[in-house]
């Protein structure tokens, strides 16, 4: 078997556990789903007259604006989840056992990765079929839902880097679990929840140059209305670029773990 397969084995396998882990562990599993289903709850029902708003972007209700920002809250807590349970396999000395293996180390990320990308497609679907149950339309239809999927997993992915890299570099799962509350923060200063041309300053002028803010106007063009070339091209570049200092962080925290054997 030649390393590349190897490699893809360990990474294939080590998702499924990653998958399996995160179902099995209610502290883990629960945040996903409960926490931004009831924030959309509630938010739907108690905010539901802002559409009638000046200014509001023009959509069908306010459910149809929601559902791309509940779909953020979910994919970045599935990057949280991701991180304290790879910090729960360092303390377990697990992942001690892995990097003594004959694998490459990195694949023992990637494949925490990829069951985190894969967590984050499965919350995309949830709420896309709550949206659908509950009459919200998907204007761009087939190719639209597959567009969110493949977003949602991608963001995920992104956020498990840097969940990562924080579990691998502090080895506790409750550092990685004390980012919780900064998320909210992070996320309400963004177009998740409401536009920001009827937010008030300093927060409108946070929203409007918020990476989360492209990232969500990603999710929420082919909800609301056709594909347009800027939005997702700052959707792609704004995930890149998050991904792209996950992967970096977690590899110099990786290679640290290394240094100081485990």
């Amino acid at each position: 078997m030649s390393a590349f397969a190897a490699d893809l084995r360990v990474i294939s396998e080590l998702g499924r556990r990653s998958i399996r882990q995160t179902i099995r562990r209610p502290q883990l599993s629960a945040p996903l789903i409960i926490f931004p289903t009831l924030l959309l709850a509630i938010q739907t029902g108690g905010a539901g007259r802002a559409v009638q708003l000046d200014g509001f972007p023009q959509v069908d209700s306010f459910l149809q604006f929601m559902l791309a920002g509940a779909m953020l809250q979910a994919c970045m807590l599935a990057g949280n989840s991701g991180g304290i349970a790879l910090a729960i396999d360092i303390e377990m000395g697990f992942t001690d056992r892995l990097l003594a293996a004959p694998i490459s180390r990195f694949s023992i990320v990637l494949g925490r990765l990829a069951g985190t990308a894969m967590v984050g497609a499965f919350t995309a679907i949830w709420f896309l079929a709550i949206g659908l149950i509950f009459g919200v339309p998907i204007s761009e239809g087939v190719l639209g839902v597959i567009w969110i999927i493949a977003l949602v997993a991608a963001t995920a992915l992104a956020f498990g880097g840097i969940g990562a890299a924080i579990a691998l570099r502090s080895g506790k799962a409750s550092v990685v679990q004390g980012l919780f509350p900064l998320i909210f923060v992070i996320l309400f200063l963004s177009t998740a929840f409401f536009p920001a041309n009827l937010m008030l300053a300093p927060a409108a002028d946070i929203a409007e140059y918020n990476p989360l803010s492209f990232v969500v106007e990603g999710l929420r063009e082919p909800i609301v209305s056709a594909f347009s070339g800027p939005d997702s091209l700052k959707a792609l570049a704004s995930i890149g670029g998050l991904g792209a200092i996950g992967f970096v962080t977690s590899a110099l925290a990786l290679r640290g773990r290394v240094k100081r054997g485990g």
